[in-house]
């Protein structure tokens, strides 16, 4: 069954939507965070300062937050994490990992960002909606936005064949992949990192329009 979605913009729904937007992302990558904490509103507690907003967009299912994913451009990040906040929550010795994770994994600017360039990335969905239109809503949506002629997803994992059947449907196609270094322990093989060039004639419909380091895409 397909649902009814709506997307918007993290800031544009406010800052009453912040840790229900929070709670989505440490849910949906909870197992990405394990070393951190099994606890997801201790997560929950420890990043929701520092999402910031105005880089995520929502999907919204009967005005709650269902799925998400990110959108950056250039230089631009996702996350500003204060340590002092993350400690408080995590400890001194889990705190120190995490803060030194985020700002090695996913603070860093991808290899060949530029303006102009979109990366999508944490394209999530809570369970409960999984198969139901949603991740494919956020993506069109996105695919739809003015300013933007060329997209990525970075990093998914080879196992992940939902999300990569639907990236592939929507018209991005493989054009990088890469073996990590204890990737079999994590269940496994190599990453895999798409793109999508409006107007291409892998593209659905053939034009315009169709609607981040690791950890980035979960299943949809």
């Amino acid at each position: 069954m397909v649902e009814l979605v709506v997307v918007e913009r993290g800031d544009e729904l406010g800052e009453g939507y912040r840790r229900r937007i929070t709670e989505v992302y440490v849910r949906s990558f909870a197992a990405d965070f394990v070393a951190f904490s099994r606890d997801t509103g201790k997560l929950a507690d420890a990043f929701e300062h520092m999402l910031l907003l105005e880089r995520f967009y929502i999907a919204l299912v009967d005005g709650e937050p269902a799925g998400l994913a990110s959108l950056t451009e250039g230089d631009q990040t996702l996350f500003a994490p204060r340590w002092p906040e993350i400690r408080r929550h995590l400890g001194l010795v889990r705190g120190l990992l995490g803060y030194a994770v985020i700002r090695r994994w996913f603070m860093r600017t991808s290899d060949g960002a530029r303006p102009g360039l979109a990366e999508i990335g944490f394209v999530a969905t809570e369970p409960v909606h999984q198969g139901r239109g949603v991740a494919t809503a956020l993506l069109r949506h996105l695919l739809a936005l003015p300013g933007y002629r060329e997209y990525v997803l970075e990093d998914i994992k080879d196992t992940n064949t939902p999300a990569l059947g639907l990236y592939a449907k929507l018209g991005f196609t493989v054009y990088k992949r890469r073996k990590v270094r204890f990737a079999r322990r994590a269940g496994f093989t190599e990453l895999v990192s798409m793109k999508l060039m409006q107007g291409s004639p892998s593209q659905p419909g053939g034009g315009g329009g169709t609607g981040s380091g690791w950890p980035g895409q979960q299943q949809p």
